[in-house]
């Protein structure tokens, strides 16, 4: 865990309720699938957000409106400054990916995989990337998983976009390795449908995201873990759905 100062260099609109933040700082020892937890001017809990890319001295975390505090940082403007905790949370394992990788995406779960896709790209891995959303007008990250050179499928529960389904309907049981991250209804579907082969980031509600608070704790195979330390990702065979 590290604590530093960043200045926002763009703070933009994705899709609905969808914002992409570009922020300036010390980037090093960020790794795909970690977290961070912003102090936002006026509430008492950081937010944490999932990392979604790191190039050079820039973080880039893309979040969705869902309660006052997110609702603020749509709001923060070029050139603020933020304090952040950065490395928070284990990352995923990259290393235990084939030669074929499979990631998994559902709403605001998609952030994280990007740059995992993009470090394991950089690894030579053929990577296929399936992202899930409720409509067309909440997806996002398509183009920019394509430009890595990922092949991308993408399915909305109304059809509106894609296939119409959900995003098991586009997996097939013998798939590859895989790394998703997305609501707790589409990764139980995941595992039971896919398998446990592979590694998924759990989303929880948190309180002080450095595994005091213990307000984010699961029930695995190996007792109760805090998805804020011991996570976010666990390998799929040990969540207990």
């Amino acid at each position: 865990m590290k604590q530093s100062k960043w200045t926002i260099k763009s703070n933009l609109p994705l899709a609905y309720q969808i914002y992409c933040m570009v922020l300036q700082g010390d980037t090093s020892d960020i790794r795909p699938g970690q977290f961070v937890e912003i102090a936002l001017p006026g509430y008492y809990l950081r937010r944490p957000i999932s990392v979604s890319n790191v190039v050079d001295n820039e973080l880039t975390l893309i979040y969705k409106t869902v309660g006052q505090g997110t609702a603020a940082m749509a709001q923060m403007k070029r050139g603020q400054e933020l304090d952040i905790l950065t490395c928070l949370g284990n990352g995923y394992d990259l290393s235990k990916a084939g030669k074929e990788v499979l990631l998994v995406g559902g709403g605001v779960g998609v952030p994280p995989l990007f740059y995992a896709a993009k470090c394991l790209r950089r690894m030579g891995k053929e990577v296929r990337v399936v992202l899930g959303f409720n409509s067309i007008h909440d997806v996002f990250a398509e183009r920019e998983f394509k430009a890595l050179g990922c092949q991308v499928d993408v399915c909305t529960m109304d059809g509106s976009y894609g296939t119409q389904g959900v995003v098991t309907d586009l997996i097939k049981p013998s798939a590859p390795y895989y790394y998703a991250c997305g609501p707790l209804p589409m990764l139980k579907a995941l595992v039971k449908n896919v398998g446990t082969n592979g590694q998924i980031s759990m989303e929880e509600r948190m309180g002080c995201g450095v595994g005091i608070c213990v307000g984010c704790s699961i029930e695995t195979k190996h007792g109760i873990k805090r998805v804020c330390k011991e996570g976010p990702v666990f390998p799929a065979d040990e969540v207990s759905f």
